[in-house]
């Protein structure tokens, strides 16, 4: 079995969760607050002190992401320490162990609980988490999201490109290599994820409008942010599709499913891949060649600006088209409505590899 089919999810002991918040000793009071089901977490959770009135910015700031424990979160919660570092409050990054929209809601019920003073939310699913969203505002909690331009119960979402514009982009990329011509098919992490279906959707309305030629196969692949499914998924496509010829990504964890099915199967070279994906998850596939491209925005950095937006709503600052957030990628803000966006896409290949570690 290789690296990618194990499981991507470590759970924390209670013990470990304590002493990663120092908070031993308070183990008793922390019960009381949890819910009974104690979801996977990548970094402590400690007990949060009361937001004060008067647009006080120094209460705990929680980022709540998809799923905990993969690369992309990892990385995430780099930045989101970082940044708690350097601005001397306490910030931390948790999520449930597996991609479910539900999961994330006993999460994030237990931090208003908590009165932390903001909520970073990456949603699985913008409908399914606004209902608690909603609850956490009217708690006079800061809101800020990000990969969810469709959450309406927010106070800013921040997205690190224009997702359809993005979708486009790989599109063409896959063009210039199959010289515009054959079938593809598309893969989502959740058919409720906004940002992932506008991506794909890009792409499919740039085939259609500039290559004629090119066929789309199947419906939306929902691989659930499972390298395992997007492997098994893709197996089942090579066997409904033998004249297959290209596959667009969204999850980071689709392109090494596929880029693995595409090893076994012999097909390295005749299938061109490209989507979203870090070195460290896909790399190995880019290197062989079962994979031609992969493209992110640094997840270290949209956390510290979640985060930074977060502060700077407490904080009562003008926040708006055109602002400089001081963060590679987001230094002019487009803003559409509270939805701001950033130029922060990265495109990754064989031949500047190297240049990423992580």
């Amino acid at each position: 079995m290789s690296q990618f089919n194990r499981s991507i999810n470590q759970r924390l002991s209670r013990r470990q969760v304590l002493k990663a918040a120092g908070l031993i000793g308070l183990g008793g009071a922390l019960a009381a607050c949890a819910p009974a089901a104690q979801p996977a977490q990548t970094g402590a959770q400690p007990t949060a002190a009361p937001q004060q009135a008067g647009g006080d910015a120094k209460g705990a700031y929680a980022t709540v992401v998809k799923i905990a424990g993969i690369n992309w979160f990892n990385r995430m919660e780099e930045g989101v320490k970082e940044w708690g570092q350097q601005n001397g409050v306490t910030a931390f990054l948790t999520g449930p162990e597996k991609a479910d929209a539900a999961l994330q809601i006993p999460i994030i019920e237990n931090l208003i609980a908590q009165k932390v003073a903001a909520l970073c939310v990456v949603p699985m699913d913008p409908d399914v988490l606004d209902p608690v969203l909603k609850k956490a505002m009217d708690a006079g909690i800061a809101v800020i999201t990000h990969e969810a331009s469709n959450q309406k119960s927010m106070h800013w979402d921040i997205e690190a490109f224009d997702n359809t514009a993005y979708g486009a982009h790989l599109m063409d990329f896959i063009a210039a290599q199959t010289g515009g011509e054959g079938e593809y098919a598309v893969f989502v992490g959740s058919l409720g994820s906004k940002t992932h279906n506008e991506w794909v959707d890009g792409g499919i309305a740039r085939q259609q409008e500039k290559y004629p030629n090119m066929k789309l196969v199947a419906d939306k692949q929902e691989t659930k942010d499972d390298s395992q499914i997007a492997y098994q998924k893709m197996k089942e496509l090579l066997k409904a599709y033998p004249n297959l010829r290209a596959v667009q990504t969204s999850a980071s964890t689709d392109a090494a499913g596929v880029g693995q099915a595409i090893e076994e199967a012999g097909l390295v070279g005749k299938i061109v891949v490209a989507g979203t994906s870090l070195p460290s998850i896909s790399g190995k596939f880019i290197e062989s060649g079962a994979v031609q491209m992969i493209s992110f925005w640094d997840p270290k950095l949209a956390g510290i600006a979640m985060n930074k937006l977060a502060m700077m709503h407490i904080k009562g600052e003008k926040i708006g088209d055109g602002m400089d957030l001081g963060i590679e990628g987001y230094n002019k803000l487009i803003a559409k409505g509270n939805v701001l966006y950033g130029a922060a896409w990265v495109d990754v290949t064989k031949d500047n590899l190297g240049q990423y570690n992580f």
